[in-house]
């Protein structure tokens, strides 16, 4: 038996353009579906936002997003704040995403590509317990903490 788990997250009105910047970060394919395809009435407030989203890559990453209903500022839901401080992680936020590869190489594209326009929390360098890691939380709020597993 096998399974497989998504990490899906709720926005406050851009899960679109988060699904757009992160399938120009890890490739794949898009699935996006608003409340309108779903039957609500297109002259209705909020019915072009996302009921269902999804970005899905070859290498396995898949991301799943939507729109809050009647949301439309702010941070993701469960948003918050997290630091570094006198060497501990500090934190507030319900989740991060957790991203990893066998390779630094590999994490580096992504984490150059996820760092346009983000927080940087903890660069990306060698730690005790990886040849690579580093957390940031993206444009979007999205904390993601990326570590080579080899």
């Amino acid at each position: 038996m096998t399974i497989q788990t998504t990490t899906h997250l709720n926005f406050r009105g851009d899960a679109r353009q988060a699904l757009e910047f992160y399938h120009s970060v890890f490739g794949g394919h898009t699935v996006v579906n608003t409340y309108a395809d779903f039957g609500m009435p297109a002259e209705v407030p909020g019915s072009d936002k996302v009921v269902f989203g999804l970005v899905a890559a070859e290498n396995g990453f898949r991301v799943m997003g939507y729109d809050i209903p009647g949301e439309t500022e702010g941070p993701i839901a469960g948003g918050g704040s997290t630091r570094r401080e006198n060497g501990i992680t500090i934190t507030d936020q319900a989740l991060f995403v957790s991203l990893g590869s066998d390779t630094l190489e590999e994490l580096r594209g992504y984490w150059d590509a996820l760092a346009v326009d983000a927080v940087i929390v903890e660069p990306l360098a060698a730690s005790a317990w990886s040849s690579g890691f580093g957390m940031l939380t993206d444009r979007f709020g999205v904390t993601w903490s990326i570590s080579v597993t080899a």
